[in-house]
């Protein structure tokens, strides 16, 4: 089993893929590979995975978009992990899921403001005479509004690429606001009218220059 995630903010102190392994699986058959942009926390990690024995961890230099194409990764990714992943992250880690066709997918968004920034942008030709239009009266409704947005867009394109969702939380409100789960397990069954309801928000919200963000196919390998 490979696996890796996307972003890190600070190097792995512990082997979470433990609790993956099946009665009588080798831990062994385990392995991690985590893509990192900055070289002192790749260097740091893999000081602290060298000092800690977790000989299956791998980490790696480079972009998300870069390593879909990078020869340090294989073809296929069984898991692909994307926690706080800021912003636009989250899309990048799921595009390069969609990419190296992972059988799982487990995100947990962080501070996502693209689509936020757009319907600001638009927020006259969408629903300026309507009663609609007291979601962009105050700022903090229209990022909430576009964050919520953002993660029902996501899963519409998981689910158009034939994943199914279970999205909860991931811990409690006390512990952390950046809390929404998303838990994607491909089945190889896109889900009907999908990709249809994606593109008819993006149109109804006048969001249709994010089409390739949520819309273009994958670039697989």
């Amino acid at each position: 089993m490979k696996t890796t995630r996307q972003p890190s903010t600070q190097p792995a102190l512990s082997d979470p893929l433990a609790g993956l392994l099946r009665p009588g699986q080798s831990v062994e058959l385990l392995k991690e590979l985590h893509i990192l942009t900055r070289d002192e926390l790749v260097e740091k990690s893999r000081a602290l995975a060298a000092k800690l024995g977790f000989s299956r961890m791998s980490f790696i230099n480079t972009t998300v978009a870069e390593s879909t194409q990078s020869a340090q990764l294989p073809a296929r990714i069984d898991i692909v992990t994307a926690l706080h992943a800021c912003n636009t992250a989250t899309d990048d880690a799921i595009q390069f899921a969609l990419a190296k066709q992972a059988r799982h997918i487990v995100l947990v968004p962080c501070c996502q403001a693209e689509v936020a920034t757009v319907l600001r942008k638009h927020k006259n030709a969408s629903f300026g005479k309507t009663p609609l239009s007291e979601i962009w009266r105050h700022p903090i409704h229209t990022r909430e509004f576009g964050s919520q947005l953002t993660n029902v867009l996501r899963c519409l394109q998981l689910e158009a690429h034939g994943y199914q969702l279970t999205v909860t939380e991931l811990v409690g409100w006390e512990h952390s606001m950046k809390n929404e789960l998303i838990i994607a397990t491909q089945t190889g069954a896109p889900r009907g009218n999908a990709r249809e309801r994606l593109q008819q928000i993006l149109q109804e919200l006048n969001l249709q220059e994010l089409e390739g963000r949520f819309l273009a196919p994958p670039n697989l390998n």
